[in-house]
């Protein structure tokens, strides 16, 4: 069952506190961003944020699934736990805080024929 369009505007709605979320659809589902860079999923009506330490110590019971088959293990947020504005985005932000940087794009390479 694909996400909709009306969760997937409740859950920005609730994370507009950190004015640094968006959100975009893929595969019929939606990749969620703080500041640009992908913190987690949004499949099934479920957030699935990247694991953290940091983010698993604020979950006082954490629950993890995988987003799709064959997916790694997530960070799984049920629809009940949003409802706690405050909490979410410290959730957010305290997993973008703590994921590694990203790797540097490698420059492209030139064909060999030019």
């Amino acid at each position: 069952m694909a996400t909709s369009q009306s969760t997937m505007d409740f859950l920005l709605d609730v994370l507009s506190d950190s004015r640094q979320v968006s959100a975009r659809r893929m595969f019929g589902e939606f990749c969620l961003y703080y500041a640009g860079r992908p913190i987690g999923l949004v499949c099934n009506e479920e957030l699935f944020l990247k694991p953290t330490e940091a983010g698993r110590l604020l979950m006082s019971e954490p629950q993890w699934g995988a987003p799709f088959p064959g997916a790694r293990p997530h960070l799984r947020i049920s629809a009940d736990s949003w409802d706690d504005r405050a909490w979410m985005n410290h959730l957010v932000r305290t997993t973008f805080e703590n994921l590694p940087p990203p790797k540097p794009v490698a420059p492209k390479r030139k064909p060999k024929n030019a």
